[in-house]
């Protein structure tokens, strides 16, 4: 009986172990290597793929052999030989079915004569790879079908390689290519805004994963996984710190820490940054002063910064947020943010560092639109900053609402390189608790026309650099990541981690393009899966926009945290804190006028968006209530008031997450369970709070539009005093928590 027992138990025991080590909790991301379950389409990427042969030197080569073997014998069932050589040689033997990866030389021909002189379009293609791009072509020698990639470093190999994983994950054809790949920024940069202390400021998947109090004994073995995951998508460096920074992680006690951080995340060919506080010669230092024009300070930030080189040979260069909400900077000593990013930029451009200046700037003491500071600011600093600084600009003018116009910046500084900052966390878009794909809000900036050299100067162009031939361009966002296990808290929130490598690689990829590649790489390359759940990714951000901030409204949030509705906020540390500020309703109407009539925003614009802006008329009403103050009987396109407008757009977003659930639960059994019930769950969450945003905002406008909900619509469960009780302190960094 006992041994019978002891059988039972094995058998319990095999089978929950089996469990386990087949659960998906989301933690390999987008890089499952999941063997393919397509019998014929299996046998056809065997056929392709007979083995590899890698060209090169140095430690990313390596890890190129490492992901390449994982992801062959993830995705084909079986051990693909993957050899490594540093020569080239003239008797390579290249069989049918061999992938050949290569660093071209320095004369840009490929490795081998038998190959680079006999194709003259690889020849012509490989001169016009920059240096991180990779170049892929199938060939035919002698009846033998083989497929070259090269690159013109380390950096392009390993990108390369994660492309050519990808296209097998997405079931994508790899025996007739022809591709050329190069990035369109050069800094492709995560901002992680985690603090010493292991919190995140606007995080909402756990703690930070840089474990400060461990390193450098204990080097997490997770740092190696954000390494793959964030070079399979290029991004190229990470801001360790936040941008409200502590002068401490200067100190050498932090920077052995990040040193050790830096180590790991070289071979993956990223870049660690750093945020540089403005006063640090005064806390680290002892000096009276932090004037940029100040010689002892200029030679304490250049003795700092060897000091940072000595550590991190590689150091990217600081992030810097000055004068800004709090934060010190240059304009404490009456100087210019240009004069002080100049100090910084001069000491970094010794070792090859760039400063990274943030525009999210507004005065404590100034009175203007505070969608008109920045550019107040940083439009008389233009050609006025060093060549080793790029200014950093939000998509939009007020701070990373669920809509904005893009910024009035972008096209306006043609002598200086600007860099775009999106947020990719989800301070003000329903935190890791909605499924809100991201991606179609950055295309809708990335292709709004700035008309700054006539039609067809988007902003893109400006980031990018080709609109106004700049050496140096970037895209960064604000990260979503932390410890939860599976990185971003919500299992759809990866896909924006995903789609900011992916835009900020090559910004013409449509939303849908990206969708497409993340949910097959995730979850399934069933097309009964991917169509709806790709359709729920494509509408999700003009639902939250329906259910939160509709037609131009902006920053009604909840004070501090930003969780759930505030419309009512009208106390706060200053006016431009607070809700009444940005939505102006009243008996007369709704919105703020950013018109001649009122702050006049509208002329930080060329000529004819401002005209296009200006006008009730030709204004976008998506961006109606940003720009203008119509009464509440105003007529829109669709032939309702806008009162009645501003009911329909919120109770379409309920409905829009209805669908969204409906379509998703049509989804069961077509995916893993775990993530399948996780996401479910989530989705419930998320309507309850969007039926809690419309019927708060509702409410709570309706005191002044004094007009009934229409009658077809269901009526609001709360009344407006319910709302308004409703306590949100335990909310993720909350500061009235107690």
């Amino acid at each position: 009986m006992r041994f019978l027992l002891s059988i039972i138990f094995v058998q319990i025991l095999y089978i929950i172990t089996c469990c386990v080590a087949t659960a998906e909790d989301g933690y390999d991301l987008w890089l499952r290597y999941n063997k393919i379950t397509d019998q014929q389409l299996l046998e056809h990427y065997k056929s392709a793929v007979h083995r590899i042969e890698l060209k090169g030197s140095g430690p990313a080569v390596q890890i190129v052999k490492e992901e390449l073997e994982n992801g062959m014998k993830g995705l084909l069932g079986q051990i693909v030989p993957v050899n490594v050589s540093s020569g080239s040689s003239k008797n390579d033997t290249l069989q049918n079915g061999t992938i050949v990866f290569a660093i071209i030389d320095e004369n840009g021909i490929p490795f081998s004569d038998n190959l680079g002189g006999g194709f003259p379009e690889i020849r012509e293609k490989s001169a016009k790879l920059k240096d991180e791009g990779f170049l892929m072509k199938s060939i035919e020698i002698q009846g033998n079908n083989i497929l070259l990639i090269f690159a013109k470093s380390e950096a392009g190999i390993l990108y390369s390689a994660f492309h050519f994983l990808k296209l097998i994950q997405t079931h994508q054809n790899i025996t007739d290519l022809s591709v050329l790949e190069n990035p369109k920024t050069d800094y492709r940069l995560l901002n992680h805004w985690d603090n010493p202390d292991r919190t995140v400021e606007r995080g909402y998947a756990g703690f930070s994963i840089w474990e400060w109090h461990k390193l450098p004994g204990y080097v997490s073995p997770r740092y190696k996984d954000y390494a793959r995951a964030n070079a399979s998508v290029g991004i190229n460096g990470t801001v360790l710190t936040n941008v409200n920074a502590n002068a401490r992680v200067l100190t050498p006690q932090y920077l052995g820490k990040i040193a050790a951080i830096a180590d790991v995340l070289r071979p993956y060919a990223i870049k660690v940054y750093l945020t540089a506080r403005f006063s640090a010669p005064v806390e680290l230092g002892g000096l009276k002063t932090a004037d940029p024009l100040n010689k002892e300070v200029r030679n304490w930030w250049k003795t700092k910064i060897d000091e940072i080189y000595k550590y991190v040979p590689d150091f990217g260069g600081f992030l810097v947020k000055a004068n800004s909400e709090g934060q010190p900077g240059p304009q404490n000593y009456e100087r210019s943010h240009a004069e002080g990013a100049n100090m910084l930029a001069e000491a970094l451009d010794n070792h090859g560092g760039i400063v990274m200046w943030r525009a999210f700037v507004y005065s404590f003491d100034e009175n203007e639109d505070r969608a008109k500071q920045a550019y107040n600011e940083f439009k008389p600093l233009d050609g006025k900053f060093r060549d080793n600084v790029m200014v950093q600009v939000k998509n939009g003018p007020i701070d990373f609402q669920p809509r904005e116009p893009f910024h009035p910046l972008f096209g306006a500084m043609p002598k200086t390189p600007l860099m775009m900052e999106f947020q990719i966390t989800q301070e003000y878009l329903g935190f890791a608790t909605h499924l809100v794909y991201l991606a179609s809000m950055w295309k809708e900036c990335l292709e709004s026309d700035t008309y700054a050299k006539g039609e067809g100067s988007t902003v893109a162009t400006v980031i990018d650099g080709s609109l106004y031939n700049k050496n140096i361009s970037g895209m960064a966002g604000v990260s979503n990541i932390g410890a939860d296990r599976n990185w971003t808290g919500h299992p759809f929130a990866q896909s924006n981690w995903y789609a900011l490598g992916r835009l900020a690689w090559d910004h013409t990829l449509t939303e849908a393009e990206i969708a497409d590649e993340w949910l097959r790489m995730t979850f399934s390359n069933n097309k009964d899966f991917i169509a709806p759940v790709k359709e729920i990714m494509l509408f999700s951000r003009e639902a939250s926009v329906n259910y939160m901030t509709p037609l131009g409204l902006h920053h009604i949030m909840g004070e501090g945290h930003h969780y759930g509705p505030g419309p009512w906020v009208d106390q706060a540390a200053r006016e431009d804190w607070t809700s009444v500020y940005y939505h102006r309703a009243d008996e007369n109407g709704i919105g703020f006028d950013r018109t001649k009539t009122g702050s006049n925003a509208v002329s930080q614009y060329y000529k004819p968006v401002e005209e296009k802006f200006g006008d009730p008329g030709s204004c976008p009403e998506k961006f109606l209530l940003w720009f203008h103050h119509p009464d509440w009987d105003y007529t829109m396109n669709s032939g309702r008031t806008l009162w009645e407008e501003l009911c329909h757009k919120y109770y379409k977003g309920v409905s829009m997450v209805r669908d969204m659930q409906e379509k998703w639960n049509a989804a069961e059994g077509l995916i893993d369970r775990e993530r399948f019930v996780h996401v479910k769950s989530l989705l419930a969450i998320q309507l309850e709070e969007a039926e809690m945003w419309r019927n708060a905002c509702l409410l709570y406008f309706q005191q002044f539009s004094g007009r009934p909900i229409p009658k077809q619509y269901e009526k609001p469960s709360g009344s407006l005093e319910f709302y308004k009780k409703l306590d949100f302190r335990y909310a993720p960094g909350n500061l009235h928590c107690e």
